[in-house]
C-alpha cells in the first residue's frame, strides 16, 4: 500500500472513532455505525482525503456474520420454518415495490432527460428502483447499458437515508428489547473464538472464491448458523469486536458520497430521497400487515422488510433487541431472490425491441 493510502486509512478510522464516541456519549442509536457513517459522509462530501481499505470492511461483515449466526439456534430455525410463506410474500413485494419505484422514476424523468435513449433511461430507473445489493444492481445495470452512476448513486443514497432514519425513529418511538429468543452463548471462550474464526473466515472465503453476493457476511454467517443449529457453542463475539465491525462498516459506507456525488443529477437524487422515504411508509404498512397475519412484533417485520441493507438492518437488531434471526432470514432470502430474479424480470417486462429511440 502506498504511505499516503495509510495516512489516509489511519486518519478516517480515527474520524470514526470519535464520532462514534460522540455518539456514545449522546446516546445515539447505532453509534458505532451511525456515527463513523455521518462524519465520514460529509467530510467526503466536502472533499476531504477519507478512505476504506476494503480487508477490513470484510473483517467488520465477517465479524457481523459470525455474530448473528449464534441466534440460529434449532428452536429459531422451527420458527422461521414456519414463517416461509412470510418470507415468500416479503420476497414477492420486494420485487413489485423495486418495479414500481423504478416505473416511478421513469415516468418523473422521462421528459426531463432529453437525448438519452428511452432503453438506458428504463434500465438505469428499473435497477435503480430495485431493493437489493448496491454493487450487484451497478453490475447487472451495466450488462443493460444503463447509466452506472446514477444507479449506484440511488442505491447509495436510499441505503444512507434507511440506515440513518429507521434506527433513530425506533429509539425515538421506544421500541426495543422484543428478541424473545436472544442467543443462548453469551461467555467469549478465547480458544473456542479461534476455531470459530478459522472456520467462518474458510467459510467467507469460499463464497468469495465462488463469487457470490456480500461474501464475507453471508458465507461467516452461514457457517456460524451451521455450528449453532448442530449444536456447537464455542464461543460468543465480544462486545468490543462488534463495535469495531460496525466501525468499518459505517466507514466503507460514508466514504462512497464524494464531492462529486452532490452533482450527480440533483433532480434524480431529490427523486430518489422522495421514493425512498415514501418506500419506508409503504414497507411499514406491510409489515403491519404481517404481524397481524403472523403475531411477531410490528417492529421485527419493519426491519425485515425495509429497503435496507442485509448488514445493515440485521446489526440494528442486534443492536436493538428487535428479533434478529427473524429479520435476517427476511433480509437473506430477500437478497438471493432479487440477485436471481430481478434481470429475468427485466428483461421479460421490458424486451430488448422496447423502449428504442431517444428520451424527449
Amino acid at each position: 500500500m502506498r504511505p499516503l493510502f495509510v495516512v489516509r486509512t489511519l486518519a478516517t478510522l480515527a474520524l470514526a472513532w470519535a464520532a462514534a464516541a460522540a455518539c456514545v456519549a449522546l446516546q445515539t442509536p447505532l453509534p458505532w455505525m451511525i456515527g463513523p457513517l455521518l462524519a465520514t459522509s460529509v467530510v467526503s462530501m466536502a472533499g476531504g482525503p477519507t478512505e476504506s481499505w476494503g480487508p477490513l470492511r470484510n473483517a467488520g461483515q465477517w465479524t457481523i456474520g459470525a455474530a448473528l449466526g449464534l441466534y440460529f439456534t434449532p428452536q429459531v430455525v422451527a420458527l422461521i420454518g414456519g414463517l416461509w410463506w412470510a418470507i415468500v410474500l416479503g420476497i414477492v413485494w420486494a420485487l413489485f415495490l423495486g418495479w414500481l419505484f423504478g416505473a416511478w422514476l421513469y415516468r418523473v424523468h422521462a421528459p426531463r432527460m432529453h437525448g438519452v435513449p428511452a432503453s438506458m433511461l428504463r434500465a438505469t430507473s428499473y435497477f435503480a428502483g430495485a431493493i437489493g445489493a448496491a454493487s450487484e444492481m451497478t453490475l447487472l445495470s451495466e450488462r443493460e447499458n444503463a447509466r452506472t452512476d446514477l444507479v449506484a448513486a440511488s442505491h447509495s443514497l436510499r441505503l444512507l437515508i434507511v440506515t440513518v432514519t429507521i434506527p433513530f425513529a425506533l429509539q425515538f418511538s421506544g421500541l426495543h428489547g422484543l428478541d424473545i429468543l436472544p442467543p443462548t452463548l453469551r461467555v467469549v471462550n478465547w480458544s473456542g473464538l479461534a476455531l470459530m474464526a478459522l472456520l467462518t473466515g474458510t467459510g467467507a472465503l469460499l463464497m468469495d472464491r465462488l463469487g457470490r453476493a456480500n461474501p464475507w457476511f453471508m458465507g461467516a454467517m452461514l457457517v456460524s448458523m451451521g455450528l449453532t443449529m448442530a449444536g456447537q457453542s464455542l464461543s460468543a463475539v465480544p462486545q468490543g469486536m462488534v463495535n469495531a465491525a460496525q466501525l468499518v462498516i459505517g466507514v466503507s459506507l460514508g466514504v462512497r458520497f464524494r464531492a462529486e456525488f452532490l452533482h450527480t443529477a440533483p433532480r434524480w437524487l431529490a427523486s430518489v430521497a422522495l421514493g425512498t422515504v415514501v418506500l419506508m411508509g409503504v414497507c411499514a404498512l406491510f409489515a403491519g400487515a404481517l404481524a397481524w397475519a403472523t403475531g411477531l412484533p410490528w417492529v421485527t417485520l419493519l426491519l425485515g422488510t425495509s429497503p435496507g441493507g442485509i448488514t445493515e438492518m440485521a446489526i440494528t437488531a442486534k443492536v436493538l433487541q428487535l428479533g434478529v434471526p427473524v429479520v435476517t432470514a427476511f433480509q437473506v432470502c430477500r437478497l438471493i431472490a432479487v440477485l436471481m430474479l430481478v434481470d429475468p424480470l427485466y428483461r421479460r417486462i421490458y424486451p430488448p425491441d422496447v423502449d428504442q429511440g431517444s428520451v424527449g
